[in-house]
């Protein structure tokens, strides 16, 4: 064989070696995630009823909504009945740190596979035991979708020790308008628009920690996504209204730690809606990291090929590992 072509096939076998290495450990992982993935728990938020619509112009105040809708791409639409899917840690890797995920998709579907399913595959393989949250949408409004992350939180803090997790350890994450989800727990999780008189509102509804990937942060001009304000608010909010979303606005030193993961070259939200949120988070003082990434545009997901953008999962994993996140010693 000329040497040339010797060389190329060892440097291709090379490769393939390193590439199989990096997937080895997840690929041990498997057989403890199918059992899992093939009967995973979907509880109700709203056993009791689900609280009506108080917006009086969205659609679910005007009467009943018709069906889910799922759509080829696994994104879901029409949300009447919010529900949490419990994903388990991977059975020998179980650590008590909960993260509730809330799939982005401008508040007028859910990207449940790419920002839910693959999310928490992966948070599984950390120890994470993790809830997809599916929550009302524009059919409902504000203060819907905060009445159920924050109701998801209480649920699982109310039920830490069924789901094996620290009461203290309960994370939100969120991308996009889930995100935004995500922050306005993180600085609302007290107000009273998120509470309806339910005995678990006695539950703190205060995250622990926040991880934000690309996330819609205010709702003014010029760095505001139009669709998820539009989606959420409706065609006029008032200002006051405009003021409680921009959650930039609400930040305080009683938010939690977090976590801000954008690209340089989002052209759907802007990547000031980030250096907003971390400027008020520096501001109060709470602990915060940010990262912005050159590479790679909204919605990236999990996505290779984007630069060091597409370590944005390994940079997360480090930041739960500082904190304590990842260990079964108590966190930071």
């Amino acid at each position: 064989m000329p040497p040339q072509r010797l060389r190329a096939g060892t440097l291709a076998a090379m490769k393939l070696t390193r590439r199989l290495l990096t997937l080895l450990p997840l690929a041990g992982l498997l057989p403890a995630l199918a059992p899992a993935a093939a009967a995973l728990t979907v509880l109700p938020l709203w056993p009791e009823g689900v609280p009506a619509a108080t917006r009086a112009d969205a659609p679910a105040a005007r009467g009943d909504l018709g069906a889910e809708r799922v759509q080829a791409n696994g994104t879901v639409a029409n949300v009447s009945q919010p529900t949490l899917t419990v994903v388990p840690p991977a059975v020998d890797r179980p650590n008590g740190t909960a993260v509730i995920l809330c799939p982005g998709g401008g508040y007028s579907v859910l990207s449940m596979n790419r920002e839910g399913q693959q999310y928490a595959a992966w948070l599984s393989t950390l120890g994470i035991t993790t809830f997809i949250l599916k929550s009302r949408l524009q059919e409902w409004g504000h203060p819907a979708p905060l009445q159920d992350v924050l109701r998801a939180i209480r649920l699982v803090r109310s039920r830490a020790a069924e789901f094996g997790v620290d009461p203290d350890r309960i994370g939100v994450m969120g991308s996009s308008a889930g995100g935004h989800l995500a922050a306005s727990a993180s600085t609302l999780f007290d107000h009273a628009d998120g509470r309806t008189g339910a005995a678990l509102d006695g539950t703190s509804a205060r995250p622990d920690f926040a991880v934000l990937v690309y996330p819609v942060i205010t709702m003014t001009d010029p760095a505001a996504h139009a669709g998820s304000r539009r989606a959420m608010l409706g065609g006029s909010p008032g200002p006051a209204l405009l003021a409680q979303l921009s959650v930039e606005k609400q930040v305080s030193p009683a938010t939690p730690p977090t976590l801000l993961l954008h690209t340089q070259g989002d052209k759907s939200v802007p990547v000031q809606n980030s250096l907003m949120y971390f400027e008020a988070l520096t501001r109060a003082g709470v602990p915060a990291e940010l990262y912005v990434f050159e590479q790679g545009g909204h919605g990236i997901g999990m996505r290779d090929g984007l630069g060091n953008a597409s370590a944005w999962p390994r940079r997360t994993q480090d930041w739960l590992r500082q904190r304590g996140l990842l260990g079964k010693e108590a966190a930071r």
